[in-house]
């Protein structure tokens, strides 16, 4: 799985986590080989999804990672350089691009563009000096800087249309929780039986969707429902690790999972080595595929109504207390490592 592991060094490789709900009849839909998530009362009966495009941030060899789309069709997302820079950016409804984002305090050779909003609220996180991330919000050129209060290490992946987010922070005692903001109050949560949680969008209702790692190291996507009711796993069949990046305001969910072969699919939308990142409101999907040679590229897509219901069984994620309880102990020796996937 496409995930990169940082401990203190500027440019190493991070790990993530994630987890689903009950009373509510868990599909996968397939379209060429392609898994995608319906768990929704509003899912059509029949859908798939059509590739719109593709597309890569302007350059020579760069690696481009689309994140999140919002609902006017801006993409914001990451590109990493041959020199393994990391820059921000947005690409406008237009196809045009932003210039590289930046943020001033980047000292460690990365600024990542996780969220976006209607607005152009931007959010993601930079690398200090030290080698740990700190989240950032941009909008009109300036930039505000953010750390969820008593963490030593934010990241910010999702912005919703009123401006609350969310994402995940490291504690001192090296607890990783999930978090999200409303209205300027923070809410710390770990799913249940989680070694580790992340958040990775909010949507207009105030439901989070993220994933978490379990006590065997293994990813499964879950989403907490604005009554605090958290919904895991949600896990594909033959999912051997599964992270949920993104929803809309009806909560169709995207991500991608991994195979036993070692295949990368996404989740509504699947070639081999896809990974499917944000969902608006009219069904459009940002995301990226690996080539040949290692090179990402973006996709966007959207999802469409098909003659024929082309959906799979999936494992149908159960509701889990809003309370996660103690958090697992930690084996001495060290600080664990931080997740966060692309």
């Amino acid at each position: 799985m496409e995930v990169r592991n940082q401990k203190k060094t500027k440019k190493s490789q991070l790990h993530r986590i994630m987890k689903t709900k009950n009373s509510i009849v868990c599909c996968l839909i397939a379209l060429l080989a392609l898994p995608v998530l319906g768990a929704f009362a509003e899912t059509p009966a029949g859908f798939g999804v059509q590739l719109i495009t593709t597309f890569d941030y302007p350059g020579s060899g760069n690696s481009t990672l689309p994140q999140r789309i919002s609902d006017s069709g801006d993409i914001v997302g990451s590109y990493i350089d041959s020199s393994l820079v990391e820059r921000g950016f947005i690409r406008f409804r237009n196809g045009n691009f932003s210039a590289p984002i930046v943020d001033p305090n980047d000292t460690g050779g990365r600024t990542e563009g996780f969220g976006i909003n209607n607005s152009r609220l931007v959010c993601g996180d930079y690398l200090n000096e030290t080698g740990l991330l700190h989240g950032y919000f941009l909008m009109g050129g300036r930039f505000h800087n953010f750390d969820v209060p008593g963490s030593i290490l934010t990241f910010i992946t999702g912005v919703n249309n009123a401006g609350d987010f969310c994402g995940s922070d490291l504690l001192p005692s090296d607890r990783q929780l999930a978090f999200f903001s409303l209205g300027g109050i923070i809410t710390e949560f770990t799913v249940p039986h989680a070694a580790n949680s992340i958040a990775e969008q909010i949507n207009s209702s105030n439901q989070v969707c993220g994933f978490f790692v379990d006590g065997s190291s293994v990813l499964h996507g879950y989403y907490r429902d604005s009554d605090g009711a958290i919904y895991a796993p949600i896990d594909p069949a033959g999912s051997t690790g599964t992270i949920i990046f993104g929803n809309n305001d009806s909560n169709w969910m995207v991500g991608r999972y991994s195979d036993s072969g070692g295949l990368t699919h996404g989740l509504l939308f699947i070639p081999p080595n896809t990974s499917l990142n944000g969902i608006n409101v009219q069904g459009q999907i940002s995301g990226r595929y690996v080539d040949t040679s290692g090179i990402a590229h973006g996709i966007i897509a959207r999802v469409v109504r098909s003659a024929a219901d082309q959906s799979t069984p999936g494992v149908t994620p159960q509701r889990q207390s809003s309370q996660a309880g103690p958090l697992p102990s930690m084996s001495e020796g060290g600080r664990a490592d931080v997740l966060i996937a692309y």
